[in-house]
């Protein structure tokens, strides 16, 4: 059997950036700017654009359906998917609806990935109870799994729980038109998270974003070992971690840090973390998940990453805070043409290398 090809896509949560006076720029902006980044992604044999969900003023993008959708038209190959949608927060029919419909409109790009979210901002927003995180995530979970086993020529479903009124053979409408929707769990790195992922045989994606990404291989280990034990085949694993391209390593630590120190010291301050500093920020560009650098550097380390982990699908997170779209620009210039087809080269020329 040939061994999957490695898939290298970027990420963006549409963070708010700035004009040139230091001022936000408005969200309807910056919203722009992403589907100019994702058509550049596209031109640049990029495989993968995600875009992220959120509910706060930092983040423009609360309905990345939209966004995909606008940057579907203007692409030709990209695939499109969320990073991630908060399902724990919607409706899951009408999660499988928006993408199906994405889907057709992309003809058969579009992929979800699944996830609690790191932010609570929808919960309120929605009218969920905070206190039913765990369940409200587990049952709506379970109701998208029917769905994607009932799209086989839409086929009738049924499901029950405690969270929302049961479907009785009813119908959900489109179906998607190339197969089933391309679905992913995101995990942050709890083990029941790993094995639940396992258990609706789903592919997972791991959000790598702080230390070696290494200390993952047990997650990785216990996935696998949780389908082998249902009697599942091998599922695509993914890896999302943050990152940022400029000409030499230099230039790249110093036109990131202030962005992402202030990123980081603002989410920080809401979940009672100290402040970061440079010492801190140059322990996660040389040993841990944050991928800065030139295209040499960061390609030698997304190869060491994959080769380690045994994943077949990388996606750098390339918005930082306020980091404006012209240097965005320029990394997403830089992954695509030098350091997607180093990483290839890299791990070409390693026999070693395996990819789950």
């Amino acid at each position: 059997m040939l061994p999957k090809p490695l898939e290298l896509g970027l990420d963006t949560f549409g963070d708010v950036t700035r004009n040139a006076d230091g001022q936000p720029l408005p969200h309807a902006q910056v919203i722009r700017d992403v589907v100019a980044e994702a058509v550049l992604a596209d031109e640049l044999g990029v495989d993968f654009i995600g875009v992220g969900e959120h509910h706060r003023a930092d983040f423009a993008v609360s309905s990345p359906e939209m966004v995909l959708a606008a940057i579907a038209s203007r692409t030709d190959r990209i695939r499109l998917g969320s990073a991630v949608t908060v399902l724990s927060s919607d409706e899951p029919v009408r999660v499988f609806q928006r993408f199906s419909t994405l889907d057709a409109v992309s003809n058969g790009r579009a992929e979800v990935i699944l996830g609690r979210g790191s932010f609570t901002e929808s919960f309120p927003l929605f009218g969920y109870p905070l206190e039913k995180y765990e369940i409200l995530f587990e049952e709506k979970l379970s109701l998208f799994a029917a769905l994607l086993e009932g799209d086989h020529a839409s086929e009738p479903v049924t499901w029950r729980g405690t969270t929302r009124a049961p479907l009785t053979g009813l119908r959900v409408f489109p179906a998607t038109e190339h197969g089933r929707l391309t679905t992913w769990i995101g995990v942050g790195g709890s083990p029941e998270s790993v094995v639940r992922a396992a258990r609706y045989k789903l592919p997972m994606m791991l959000a790598i974003i702080g230390g070696d990404p290494r200390r993952f291989m047990p997650y990785i280990d216990l996935y696998k070992q949780a389908l082998l034990k249902q009697g599942t085949k091998s599922l695509p694993i993914g890896v999302h971690s943050p990152g940022y391209i400029a000409d030499t390593d230099m230039q790249a630590r110093e036109e990131l840090w202030p962005a992402y120190r202030d990123m980081r010291n603002r989410i920080g301050a809401e979940r009672g973390w100290g402040p970061t500093s440079p010492a801190e920020f140059e322990r996660e560009v040389e040993e841990g998940s944050l991928y800065v650098g030139s295209p040499e550097t960061v390609a030698q380390k997304i190869a060491a990453t994959v080769r380690a982990l045994g994943v077949s699908r990388f996606d750098m997170k390339y918005s930082a805070g306020w980091l404006a779209h012209d240097k965005m620009l320029r990394c997403i210039r830089y992954y695509g043409s030098v350091v997607s087809p180093r990483v290839r080269e890299l791990l070409a020329a390693d026999s070693t290398h395996t990819i789950a």
